[in-house]
């Protein structure tokens, strides 16, 4: 049985990607795979984690945990979709970094399910756009607030995603970076589906619903119909220009802190950009991009 964990970030999909699997659960079950109730699974596997202690799950254990989950019998594949797997918003800058319990806590979720097939899956943000939209979910008076003793020039994905392949080295991990995500999103619902069936999925084109105006989504719509791309990557480009005209602008991105400038978030980005290019390079890890 294959157990696949999307942990996150908070702020990236916002769980588009487990409503569109979820629009898809027909034909995925009928190949074996099944979309897990984060109304089911969060509070079973909050009791069950606390019991353990740090041990890993025996037959036992995981066969009360599925049969208390799940509706369905002999699944093949089994995602399970929490963006607060790795912690809640107010802790994602613990100790002046990322997400500092990545580790630990995959190696929790990894031992739920020891002895079957498990993967994790991440997708990241450019802090420069992911710290003010945090925030805004967080309760924190004031964007320094939430910032703490954190250094945002500081921060990188890539401790995390060292974290988590050096606590399980053998486990596959797939990291993407929300900003490719329009123009992966197809090929990303179909991989973390494991989609083999000849029947299309349905809803590929939802998540555009989110990013883009009303008025962009019908405009590119009868482009495409009038001029149909000749392969992915001409689809990619169309799509970029219309998102370039018509993106939905992000009200949590106006932030009003000292020295939170145009400079210093062009500057975030560079950043960005580079911790992107080593996650790239990272052995054992699969990098999703366009």
């Amino acid at each position: 049985m294959q157990i696949v964990y999307h942990i996150g970030a908070h702020c990236t999909d916002e769980g588009q990607l487990r409503t569109c699997l979820m629009r898809n659960r027909v034909a995925l079950g009928e190949q074996g795979v099944i979309v897990a109730n984060p109304g089911r699974f969060r509070p079973i596997f909050r009791e069950t984690l606390a019991v353990l202690q740090g041990e890993p799950a025996n037959a036992d254990v995981q066969e009360v945990m599925l049969d208390s989950i799940l509706t369905e019998d002999n699944p093949q594949r089994i995602i399970f979709s929490n963006d607060s797997f790795l912690c809640g918003i107010p802790r994602i800058l613990d100790h002046g970094r990322f997400y500092p319990d990545a580790g630990q806590r995959c190696r929790a979720l990894y031992g739920l399910f020891h002895d079957q097939e498990v993967e994790f899956c991440l997708a990241i943000r450019n802090p420069a756009t992911f710290l003010p939209a945090a925030f805004a979910k967080s309760d924190a008076d004031s964007f320094a607030a939430f910032i703490g003793q954190a250094d945002p020039a500081t921060l990188r994905w890539s401790s995390i995603v060292e974290d988590i392949h050096a606590t399980l080295p053998g486990v596959p991990l797939k990291v993407w970076s929300n900003e490719d995500t329009p123009f992966i999103w197809r090929e990303l619902v179909r991989e973390i589906a494991d989609h083999q069936g000849d029947k299309p999925m349905i809803g590929l084109d939802d998540y555009l619903g989110a990013i883009m105006k009303q008025e962009g989504l019908e405009r590119m719509a009868s482009y495409l119909k009038t001029h149909p791309p000749a392969n992915e990557m001409q689809r990619r480009r169309i799509l970029s220009a219309f998102l370039d005209k018509f993106e939905i602008d992000d009200p949590t991105q106006e932030v009003s802190a000292p020295g939170w400038t145009t400079e210093y978030t062009d500057m975030l980005t560079d950043l960005y950009e580079e911790d992107l290019f080593a996650i790239e390079r990272m052995p054992g890890v699969q990098f999703i991009s366009p």
